[in-house]
């Protein structure tokens, strides 16, 4: 086990080393990244001395490893539009942001494991079918359609709901729906097919063979073999919900770190952007690691092929 995690935490490192290159050289795709932070009001001695004071005058790779040292430090850098430290905007709007994607995760969760197991259950009857439909049209809706119907459905017609901003347990509840639908009905269909998946092994007809409850046999032997996959999906839909966010936040001006990198995006603020992308991916791949320990730990199998 002890080797298995030494392996991931590795890997993960490896992965977040990754990202800070990316983001960091994505500023240089166009060249000068001076020339997207200026204005043409700017005079040619402005120009020279923030460039320096940017440290853009210095070779690539220098600025880069110079980004890096401060980076693992969280040191991002100051806002160009607020000139406060860029680590501390992020961090300000992160907990919006958890709480977004937690409440998506939790929507998704007991939506989608009800579901499952009643159209596992009654498989190939009138509750599966809706379920299933239900599944597939959670998948085919676009996010940003599905927000601008909700807005117009609950928050003008009827007005049961905020449209924007953040507050009460009113204003989270159309983003969470928004965001966890496509999560909801991805999930739901795992645990059909995982779940009649496990019905099928031999320890459940030798379950049923000794005289247990049906509710027995499928929460307490096939249900907990069959969440695995299903685990190891949540684990990775994080990455996707707080991606997610940021399309959520934007339509429900949801005040977190997605609704911070589009407006950061719009006004040049570089040092934000790859602020909230490093923090928002470092998110993703510990929560990954975490997923996979768990996995291990749920399933010694896997931590022995690892091993």
């Amino acid at each position: 086990m002890v080797t298995y995690v030494t392996r991931r935490l590795l890997q993960g490192i490896l992965v977040l080393f990754g990202i800070s290159f990316i983001s960091f050289g994505a500023m240089f795709l166009s060249g000068d990244p001076t020339a997207l932070m200026i204005n043409e009001q700017w005079t040619q001695g402005q120009i020279d001395e923030f460039r320096h004071r940017m440290g853009f005058d210095r070779p690539w790779p220098v600025q880069y490893v110079d980004f890096l040292s401060h980076a693992v430090r969280g040191d991002f850098g100051t806002s160009l539009r607020t000139t406060e430290p860029a680590f501390a905007l992020v961090m300000q709007r992160m907990p919006a942001t958890l709480e977004l994607t937690f409440a998506a995760m939790l929507f998704s969760t007991i939506g989608a494991i009800p579901l499952g197991i009643i159209s596992a259950v009654k498989r190939n009857t009138l509750p599966d079918y809706v379920s299933m439909s239900f599944a597939i049209l959670g998948q085919a809706i676009p996010l940003f359609w599905l927000g601008i119907l909700m807005i117009q459905l609950f928050g003008l017609e009827l007005r049961w709901l905020p449209i924007s901003g953040r507050g009460t347990i009113k204003h989270l509840i159309m983003p969470a729906v928004a965001l966890g639908t496509f999560s909801l009905a991805c999930n739901a269909r795992l645990v059909r097919s995982s779940l009649l998946e496990a019905l099928g092994q031999p320890y459940i007809v030798t379950a049923r063979s000794k005289g247990l409850a049906e509710r027995t046999v499928i929460i307490r032997h096939a249900l907990r073999n069959a969440l695995i996959p299903v685990v190891i999906v949540m684990g990775l839909q994080l990455g996707s919900l707080l991606g997610g966010a940021i399309i959520t936040e934007t339509i429900f001006a949801w005040p977190g770190v997605g609704r911070l990198t589009v407006n950061s995006i719009y006004n040049r603020d570089f040092p934000v952007v790859q602020a909230s992308v490093t923090l928002l991916a470092a998110i993703f791949v510990v929560t990954n690691i975490a997923v996979d320990i768990a996995c291990a730990y749920l399933d010694p199998r896997i931590r022995l092929e690892a091993d």
